[in-house]
């Protein structure tokens, strides 16, 4: 990133951009220069070509005193895109709080590795898919825009991230074919008995109770744990969540899940042990850790 000029009053924008980097570099904040610019460009509405156009204008005190403040809250550790209450997933902008995961750019390849198993024959037809924890509604509002004719059930267990997806949902304009559900998993769905969809989608929670310690502090002290943690291993929902989808795919119907690292071989097992299964695949993400798994529903 390129800085803007030393020198400036101290409440210009390059001063007070200068003060924030100092600030969260003194706090051993990580990516500080981003993190202190992006936080700029929240509390001024602005982006970052009129940021670097417009380096003298001058801050109110009522934008000083917000900016502090945010910059004091990302020293104690709480994510940037928490304060923004924004982050870009699939080139599209989509509001996150405290009640839901954080889209990372790993989970795009779910989006990827899905359009791709569906296929250019499938995208204009009337598929009925399932995003399982669907959070800030991240995957099914993007597969609700590059599927047109699809009707997705996105369920949660947390109240609260469905209302965040289901403003995300009306912000791109696809609320009229998504329906949000609280559930566990898809269990209300296997009452009815019927096959009932063309795919389903999920990034499950997959880390391990053991790998807690290691996580960055903005990750353990502010993301909701309920989307997070799946067990001492990382694995307690994907037997359960595979055999749901075993029961309500419809034949040749497609599964993928999001992994955690070091366990794409131990949900492919639970797939071989299954005779419901084929065509299964796993699809490294741009750091080649295994990220995603698909597999296709065979006929009864």
């Amino acid at each position: 990133m390129t800085h803007l000029p030393e020198r400036a009053a101290a409440h210009d924008l390059r001063g007070t951009l200068a003060r924030g980097i100092a600030r969260l570099e003194s706090a051993s904040v990580p990516s500080a220069a981003l993190a202190a610019e992006l936080l700029l460009l929240h509390v001024l509405d602005r982006d970052r070509t009129w940021l670097y156009a417009h380096p003298e204008n001058t801050l109110s005190t009522n934008e000083i005193a917000r900016y502090d403040d945010l910059l004091g809250r990302r020293a104690a550790g709480v994510p940037v895109q928490y304060l923004t209450g924004e982050q870009e997933f699939w080139g599209l902008t989509f509001e996150v709080n405290p009640s839901v995961l954080i889209p990372r750019p790993e989970t795009e390849h779910v989006i990827e590795v899905a359009l791709e198993r569906l296929g250019a024959e499938r995208r204009d037809a009337p598929l009925r898919i399932a995003d399982v924890g669907t959070g800030s509604g991240c995957i099914a509002v993007t597969l609700a825009r590059e599927l047109p004719h699809a009707q997705i059930v996105a369920t949660d267990i947390s109240a609260g991230a469905l209302e965040v997806a289901r403003r995300n949902a009306a912000r791109h304009n696809v609320a009229a074919r998504i329906t949000t559900l609280p559930m566990d998993l898809l269990e209300e769905y296997l009452a009815d008995g019927r096959e009932l969809f063309e795919a389903i989608v999920s990034n499950p929670p997959y880390v391990a109770r053991t790998d807690q310690r290691t996580l960055q502090r903005e990750v353990v002290e502010h993301e909701p744990h309920e989307a997070l943690f799946a067990g001492e291993h990382g694995l307690d929902v994907y037997p359960r969540l595979i055999a749901q989808a075993a029961a309500l795919l419809k034949p040749g119907g497609l599964l993928v899940l999001e992994l955690g690292h070091g366990q794409s071989a131990h949900v492919a097992a639970m797939l071989a042990e299954d005779a419901a299964w084929a065509r299964v695949g796993i699809t490294s993400d741009l750091a080649g850790i295994p990220r995603v798994l698909a597999a296709e529903r065979v006929s009864s």
